[in-house]
Protein backbone atom coordinates (compact mmCIF):
# COMPACT_ATOMS: atom_id res chain seq x y z
CA UNK A 1 0.00 0.00 0.00
CA UNK A 2 1.40 3.11 -0.82
CA UNK A 3 1.72 5.69 1.76
CA UNK A 4 0.55 9.62 1.53
CA UNK A 5 2.23 12.00 -1.10
CA UNK A 6 2.04 15.36 0.99
CA UNK A 7 2.27 18.77 0.26
CA UNK A 8 5.64 20.55 1.20
CA UNK A 9 4.25 23.78 2.30
CA UNK A 10 0.99 22.17 4.03
CA UNK A 11 4.24 19.98 5.52
CA UNK A 12 6.21 23.01 6.64
CA UNK A 13 3.19 24.54 8.05
CA UNK A 14 2.18 22.06 10.34
CA UNK A 15 5.66 21.18 11.83
CA UNK A 16 6.17 17.48 9.81
CA UNK A 17 8.67 16.44 7.97
CA UNK A 18 6.89 14.56 4.31
CA UNK A 19 7.53 10.95 5.90
CA UNK A 20 5.32 9.27 8.99
CA UNK A 21 6.68 8.51 12.05
CA UNK A 22 5.77 4.89 12.17
CA UNK A 23 5.96 3.80 15.94
CA UNK A 24 7.27 -0.03 14.86
CA UNK A 25 10.27 1.36 12.65
CA UNK A 26 12.04 2.67 15.21
CA UNK A 27 14.50 1.50 17.94
CA UNK A 28 13.94 2.11 21.65
CA UNK A 29 16.24 4.91 21.93
CA UNK A 30 14.48 6.56 19.32
CA UNK A 31 11.32 6.29 20.70
CA UNK A 32 12.61 7.65 23.68
CA UNK A 33 13.77 10.55 21.57
CA UNK A 34 10.58 11.01 19.41
CA UNK A 35 8.17 10.89 22.88
CA UNK A 36 10.41 14.03 23.86
CA UNK A 37 10.36 15.91 21.06
CA UNK A 38 6.35 15.36 20.34
CA UNK A 39 4.22 13.41 23.64
CA UNK A 40 1.26 12.57 20.93
CA UNK A 41 0.46 9.03 19.42
CA UNK A 42 -1.89 8.69 16.67
CA UNK A 43 -3.55 5.07 16.85
CA UNK A 44 -5.66 3.88 13.56
CA UNK A 45 -8.29 1.26 14.05
CA UNK A 46 -9.70 -0.91 11.52
CA UNK A 47 -11.48 -4.14 10.66
CA UNK A 48 -10.43 -7.15 8.59
CA UNK A 49 -13.88 -7.69 6.98
CA UNK A 50 -16.72 -8.28 3.85
CA UNK A 51 -16.42 -5.28 1.12
CA UNK A 52 -18.85 -7.39 -1.11
CA UNK A 53 -18.12 -9.29 -4.23
CA UNK A 54 -15.69 -6.66 -5.56
CA UNK A 55 -12.91 -5.78 -3.08
CA UNK A 56 -10.52 -7.09 -0.24
CA UNK A 57 -11.58 -7.41 3.17
CA UNK A 58 -8.47 -5.18 4.37
CA UNK A 59 -10.63 -1.93 3.10
CA UNK A 60 -10.75 -0.20 6.50
CA UNK A 61 -7.42 -1.14 7.74
CA UNK A 62 -6.05 0.29 4.47
CA UNK A 63 -7.75 3.35 4.63
CA UNK A 64 -7.25 3.84 8.97
CA UNK A 65 -3.16 3.54 7.99
CA UNK A 66 -3.35 5.60 5.24
CA UNK A 67 -4.99 8.46 6.70
CA UNK A 68 -3.37 8.22 9.98
CA UNK A 69 0.33 8.23 7.89
CA UNK A 70 -0.69 11.21 6.24
CA UNK A 71 -1.46 13.08 9.13
CA UNK A 72 1.74 11.92 11.24
CA UNK A 73 3.69 12.82 7.48
CA UNK A 74 2.17 16.27 7.99
CA UNK A 75 2.60 16.87 11.55
CA UNK A 76 5.16 14.71 13.35
CA UNK A 77 2.87 13.01 15.63
CA UNK A 78 4.31 9.32 15.31
CA UNK A 79 1.62 6.95 14.16
CA UNK A 80 1.75 3.48 16.19
CA UNK A 81 0.67 0.02 13.93
CA UNK A 82 -2.61 -0.20 12.88
CA UNK A 83 -5.52 -2.22 15.17
CA UNK A 84 -6.02 -4.43 11.98
CA UNK A 85 -8.91 -6.44 13.53
CA UNK A 86 -12.63 -4.23 14.61
CA UNK A 87 -16.13 -5.16 15.70
CA UNK A 88 -17.27 -6.59 13.00
CA UNK A 89 -20.42 -8.94 13.97
CA UNK A 90 -22.69 -6.95 12.62
CA UNK A 91 -21.71 -8.92 9.33
CA UNK A 92 -24.18 -11.72 10.10
CA UNK A 93 -23.63 -14.87 8.35
CA UNK A 94 -21.48 -13.49 4.94
CA UNK A 95 -18.61 -15.42 4.80
CA UNK A 96 -14.58 -13.93 5.76
CA UNK A 97 -14.83 -11.43 8.22
CA UNK A 98 -12.73 -12.14 11.46
CA UNK A 99 -14.39 -9.91 14.38
CA UNK A 100 -13.26 -9.23 18.40
CA UNK A 101 -16.07 -8.68 20.62
CA UNK A 102 -16.67 -5.06 22.26
CA UNK A 103 -15.38 -6.17 25.53
CA UNK A 104 -12.00 -7.67 23.75
CA UNK A 105 -11.24 -4.19 21.38
CA UNK A 106 -11.73 -2.54 24.75
CA UNK A 107 -9.17 -4.63 26.43
CA UNK A 108 -6.84 -4.73 23.72
CA UNK A 109 -6.55 -0.65 23.36
CA UNK A 110 -6.62 0.36 27.14
CA UNK A 111 -3.61 -2.35 26.74
CA UNK A 112 -2.03 -0.54 23.91
CA UNK A 113 -2.83 3.35 25.25
CA UNK A 114 -1.61 2.41 28.81
CA UNK A 115 1.77 0.85 26.97
CA UNK A 116 2.14 4.30 25.55
CA UNK A 117 1.91 6.05 28.28
CA UNK A 118 4.61 4.29 30.06
CA UNK A 119 6.57 5.16 27.60
CA UNK A 120 5.75 9.16 28.15
CA UNK A 121 2.58 9.78 25.58
CA UNK A 122 0.26 12.12 26.93
CA UNK A 123 -1.68 13.06 23.89
CA UNK A 124 -3.85 10.29 22.29
CA UNK A 125 -6.06 10.73 19.01
CA UNK A 126 -7.44 7.23 18.43
CA UNK A 127 -8.24 7.25 14.31
CA UNK A 128 -11.28 4.55 13.46
CA UNK A 129 -13.12 3.16 10.11
CA UNK A 130 -15.60 1.70 10.84
CA UNK A 131 -18.71 2.57 12.56
CA UNK A 132 -18.72 -0.57 14.92
CA UNK A 133 -16.04 0.34 16.41
CA UNK A 134 -16.71 3.48 17.97
CA UNK A 135 -18.78 2.71 21.29
CA UNK A 136 -15.67 0.61 22.37
CA UNK A 137 -13.13 2.95 21.45
CA UNK A 138 -14.77 5.94 23.38
CA UNK A 139 -15.07 3.13 26.56
CA UNK A 140 -11.31 2.81 26.30
CA UNK A 141 -10.62 6.43 25.60
CA UNK A 142 -12.72 7.37 28.90
CA UNK A 143 -11.12 4.77 30.92
CA UNK A 144 -7.57 6.54 29.94
CA UNK A 145 -9.14 9.74 31.08
CA UNK A 146 -10.19 8.80 33.86
CA UNK A 147 -7.25 6.78 34.95
CA UNK A 148 -4.63 9.94 34.54
CA UNK A 149 -4.48 13.56 34.94
CA UNK A 150 -2.14 14.49 32.54
CA UNK A 151 -3.36 13.11 29.41
CA UNK A 152 -6.02 13.81 26.60
CA UNK A 153 -7.35 11.54 24.05
CA UNK A 154 -10.10 12.33 21.40
CA UNK A 155 -11.93 9.92 18.84
CA UNK A 156 -11.73 10.53 15.55
CA UNK A 157 -13.50 8.74 12.14
CA UNK A 158 -11.06 9.69 9.38
CA UNK A 159 -13.87 11.84 7.76
CA UNK A 160 -14.63 14.01 11.09
CA UNK A 161 -12.56 17.38 10.23
CA UNK A 162 -14.97 18.23 7.25
CA UNK A 163 -18.52 18.36 7.65
CA UNK A 164 -20.74 15.22 6.49
CA UNK A 165 -22.47 16.80 3.69
CA UNK A 166 -19.83 17.11 2.35
CA UNK A 167 -18.93 13.52 1.67
CA UNK A 168 -19.68 12.29 -1.56
CA UNK A 169 -20.30 9.02 -1.26
CA UNK A 170 -24.02 8.69 -3.22
CA UNK A 171 -25.92 7.76 -0.01
CA UNK A 172 -29.23 9.27 0.79
CA UNK A 173 -29.84 7.05 3.92
CA UNK A 174 -28.48 4.17 5.44
CA UNK A 175 -26.06 6.62 8.20
CA UNK A 176 -23.96 3.74 9.39
CA UNK A 177 -25.11 1.06 7.15
CA UNK A 178 -23.12 2.49 4.25
CA UNK A 179 -20.35 -0.47 3.52
CA UNK A 180 -17.87 -0.71 0.10
CA UNK A 181 -19.90 1.69 -1.15
CA UNK A 182 -19.31 4.32 -3.80
CA UNK A 183 -17.04 6.35 -1.71
CA UNK A 184 -15.13 3.48 -0.05
CA UNK A 185 -14.56 1.99 -3.39
CA UNK A 186 -12.93 5.41 -4.74
CA UNK A 187 -10.90 5.66 -1.91
CA UNK A 188 -9.33 2.00 -2.40
CA UNK A 189 -8.93 2.57 -6.64
CA UNK A 190 -6.48 5.66 -4.84
CA UNK A 191 -4.85 3.47 -1.92
CA UNK A 192 -4.77 0.01 -2.93
CA UNK A 193 -5.89 -0.21 -6.77
CA UNK A 194 -5.07 -3.98 -6.85
CA UNK A 195 -7.25 -4.54 -4.14
CA UNK A 196 -10.35 -3.58 -6.18
CA UNK A 197 -11.84 -5.43 -8.54
CA UNK A 198 -14.60 -3.81 -10.44
CA UNK A 199 -15.74 -6.04 -13.02
CA UNK A 200 -17.95 -7.74 -9.74
CA UNK A 201 -18.67 -4.56 -8.73
CA UNK A 202 -23.06 -4.54 -7.36
CA UNK A 203 -24.90 -1.89 -5.91
CA UNK A 204 -27.52 -1.52 -3.83
CA UNK A 205 -30.33 1.52 -3.79
CA UNK A 206 -30.00 2.63 0.45
CA UNK A 207 -33.71 3.15 1.70
CA UNK A 208 -34.82 4.94 4.72
CA UNK A 209 -34.94 3.17 8.03
CA UNK A 210 -35.53 4.01 11.99
CA UNK A 211 -33.37 1.17 13.48
CA UNK A 212 -29.60 0.22 12.41
CA UNK A 213 -29.49 -3.62 11.20
CA UNK A 214 -26.91 -6.23 10.43
CA UNK A 215 -25.22 -5.79 7.27
CA UNK A 216 -26.41 -9.41 6.09
CA UNK A 217 -29.94 -8.39 6.80
CA UNK A 218 -30.09 -5.68 4.24
CA UNK A 219 -27.66 -6.94 1.53
CA UNK A 220 -26.95 -10.57 -0.13
CA UNK A 221 -23.97 -9.35 -0.97
CA UNK A 222 -22.66 -7.32 1.61
CA UNK A 223 -22.84 -3.57 -0.31
CA UNK A 224 -24.83 -0.70 0.79
CA UNK A 225 -24.78 1.53 -1.39
CA UNK A 226 -25.80 3.07 -5.11
CA UNK A 227 -23.40 3.47 -7.87
CA UNK A 228 -20.53 1.39 -6.69
CA UNK A 229 -19.84 0.42 -10.77
CA UNK A 230 -19.06 4.36 -11.55
CA UNK A 231 -16.33 4.63 -8.07
CA UNK A 232 -12.86 5.85 -9.66
CA UNK A 233 -9.29 6.78 -8.19
CA UNK A 234 -9.48 10.33 -9.08
CA UNK A 235 -12.54 10.79 -7.08
CA UNK A 236 -10.75 8.66 -4.37
CA UNK A 237 -7.52 10.65 -4.30
CA UNK A 238 -9.70 14.06 -3.92
CA UNK A 239 -11.41 12.63 -0.98
CA UNK A 240 -8.51 11.03 0.69
CA UNK A 241 -6.29 14.20 0.13
CA UNK A 242 -9.01 16.00 1.87
CA UNK A 243 -9.25 13.32 4.62
CA UNK A 244 -5.88 13.66 5.72
CA UNK A 245 -5.23 17.43 5.32
CA UNK A 246 -8.42 17.97 7.36
CA UNK A 247 -7.65 15.42 10.08
CA UNK A 248 -3.68 16.89 10.13
CA UNK A 249 -4.67 20.44 10.27
CA UNK A 250 -6.85 19.56 13.34
CA UNK A 251 -4.55 17.30 15.19
CA UNK A 252 -1.46 20.06 14.83
CA UNK A 253 -3.72 22.72 16.09
CA UNK A 254 -4.75 20.10 18.95
CA UNK A 255 -0.97 19.14 20.30
CA UNK A 256 -0.67 22.73 20.93
CA UNK A 257 -3.48 23.73 21.88
CA UNK A 258 -3.48 24.89 25.89
CA UNK A 259 -4.60 23.12 28.45
CA UNK A 260 -7.90 24.81 30.42
CA UNK A 261 -7.87 26.16 33.75
CA UNK A 262 -11.37 25.20 35.75
CA UNK A 263 -13.17 27.89 36.14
Amino acid sequence: MRDPVVDPALTAELGGSGTPVRWEQLTSPESVEVVRRMPAAIVPVGAIEQHGPHMAMSVDADIATYVARGVSALTGVPVVPTLAYGVSGSHGELPGTITVAPETMIAVLTDVLESLYRAGVRQFVLLNSHTWNAGPMEVAADKLRIAHDDVRVRCLFYVTMYPGPEVDGRVTYGRGLMHANYFETSMMLHIRPEAVHMERAVSVTDVDTFWDYRTDQVSASGVWGRDVDQAEAAHGAAEAARCVETTARAVAAAVREPWPTPR
